[in-house]
């Protein structure tokens, strides 16, 4: 049988009626896990799994349940970071950075439109991508051992002086305070507590929800508590149009796919996950855009550093089904939870999956397409209603954001001990911000630490201790030399067109 044979069987049980009111159930459940700050796609896929399991759905029906709410998380974390600076998952955290901004320019209504238009097409490309070329990726994927892996988070960080702007030193103090944070606890290797001054709660490290809600919400929610108490006021103004239009299309499409091809690429390797494509996504868009145009205005609203990381953070979590369907390795937190599911079922993951049970990979697939029509067709109709948050009067604002968010993290641990770090690590990203320290680099080194030293010092393990591992094969090779051009080359470039303009 071929592709279009194969999506035929898929669309075939994506488009009976009890699948396509799943899928419209699990899309709508999704948005609103997605706006809620600190809930996120793995708590949202974990709430529901019980529940699908108990009510005897079907394999494939079950799992098109989670897949939608996968997929409309990853839609609707970009509202609240629009609208209110505060990202209701983690890999929205880079929407906030030019999002934010559009919001107090008038344009948070075009800001929704077009981002959830990005997050349509970043999740296309995906979709596209796993049909056509999902066993070519499998093994591409199988490529990237330890050593591989440590390069690309070493890429990633060289993605992240485009991220430093105008204040290098702030930028890679927040960076190193980032990877300070990813070592508290028991190290995995030798049993060693480290940094968790003999509290048994920080063992395990600080859970990456409560940094993000912390620096997010609770440090956002302080400052606009500040702003009312002082009388000023941080105009978010309603906005005059409520659609993108064709020339802002335009303006943004190359980025949007750029990124998409990017995000997809990045999510296909296991582990890496949709906050690390966004992050690199909008670190290179920015970069690429702004050696093109000396009036972009990445970090101040512009549209492009908008649609990059909501088209790669989505493009990423769709192609995070590829490992899990064709090697059995989940390719995310949330599709590890998802294998669950398939667990439950006595269904393997696999290579074999594809010919034993091929009504629930191909019905998968083509409900993961119908999910991402049914979210762009639900979300730009309800702009006007997302928009209306801004109407919220700050005094009932401020206590209900934070409200929500200690429920999101309570509900994610039940320990108090984690609402006290919260609160904790909100005040301390009060000051950060007072100071001008900018936390985009903060969160991506929190995000990258761990998987940075855990791989590192795997790939070590394997040869005693020797460091040609790390450029011993060609996929190494290959990332250095996109790491070092990433840093080098812009300087180089700018000095030259400073000679250029000189003569």
């Amino acid at each position: 049988m071929n592709v279009f044979e194969h999506l035929g069987i898929g669309f075939g049980v994506a488009f009976t009626p009890v699948n396509l009111l799943v899928a419209a159930l699990g899309s709508f459940f999704g948005t609103i896990v997605g706006v809620l700050p600190g809930l996120g796609p793995i708590n949202g896929v974990a709430m529901l799994l019980p529940i699908a399991f108990a009510m005897g759905l079907p394999p494939e029906t079950a799992l098109i349940l989670l897949a939608a709410v996968y997929v409309g998380a990853e839609y609707g974390g970009r509202i609240t970071s629009i609208l209110l600076n505060v990202p209701g998952e983690a890999a929205a955290v880079m929407t906030t950075l030019d999002g934010y901004p559009l919001a107090r320019q008038g344009l948070g209504s075009v800001a929704l439109s077009l981002s959830a238009w990005s997050s349509f097409v970043g999740s296309t490309i995906a979709i596209v991508g796993i049909v056509a070329f999902a066993p070519f990726l499998a093994k591409w994927a199988m490529a990237f051992g330890p050593a591989e892996y440590f390069v690309l988070m070493v890429f990633a960080f060289c993605a992240l002086t485009s991220l430093l702007g105008d204040k290098p030193v702030k930028g890679v103090l927040a960076a190193a305070i980032g990877l300070a944070i990813s070592t508290v606890g028991v190290d995995a290797n030798s049993g060693v507590y480290r940094y968790t001054f003999d509290s048994p709660e920080l063992a395990d490290g600080i859970d990456f929800v409560v940094i993000v809600i912390g620096l997010f919400a609770v440090a956002e929610m302080m400052q606009m508590l500040e702003n009312l108490l002082t009388g000023q006021k941080v105009e978010v103004p309603p906005s005059s149009r409520k659609l993108f239009n064709l020339k802002e299309l335009v303006f943004t499409w190359w980025s949007t796919v750029r990124a998409g091809l990017m995000g997809f690429a990045i999510g296909v390797l296991p582990g890496a996950g949709a906050s690390v494509a966004s992050a690199v996504a909008y670190a290179n868009e920015k970069r690429l855009c702004e050696s093109k145009d000396q009036d972009a205005k990445f970090g101040r609203g512009d549209l492009r550093g908008l649609a990059a990381p909501e088209s790669a953070n989505n493009s990423a979590a769709t192609g995070s089904f590829i490992p899990m369907l064709t090697l059995g390795v989940p390719g995310s937190g949330t599709t590890a939870v998802m294998m669950g599911a398939l667990t439950l079922y006595n269904i393997t993951p696999g290579p074999v999956l594809f010919d034993s049970q091929p009504q629930l990979v191909w019905g998968l697939i083509a409900s993961l397409f119908v999910a991402n029509v049914m979210l762009f067709v639900m979300n730009v109709p309800m702009v006007r209603v997302f928009a209306a948050m801004l109407s919220i009067p700050g005094w009932l604002l401020v206590p209900g954001i934070l409200c929500i968010s200690f429920i999101g993290v309570y509900a994610i641990s039940a320990s108090t001990f984690d609402l006290l770090m919260m609160v904790a690590v909100g005040v301390i990203g009060y000051f950060l911000r007072k100071l001008d320290v900018p936390m985009p680099p903060l969160v991506l080194g929190v995000v990258l630490g761990d998987m940075m030293e855990q791989n590192l010092r795997r790939a070590l393990s394997m040869t005693n201790g020797e460091l040609h591992i790390l450029w011993s094969s060609p996929v190494t090779l290959a990332l250095w030399a996109l790491a070092f051009g990433v840093v080098l080359l812009p300087p180089l470039l700018r000095r030259r067109a400073l000679r250029l303009k000189v003569a």
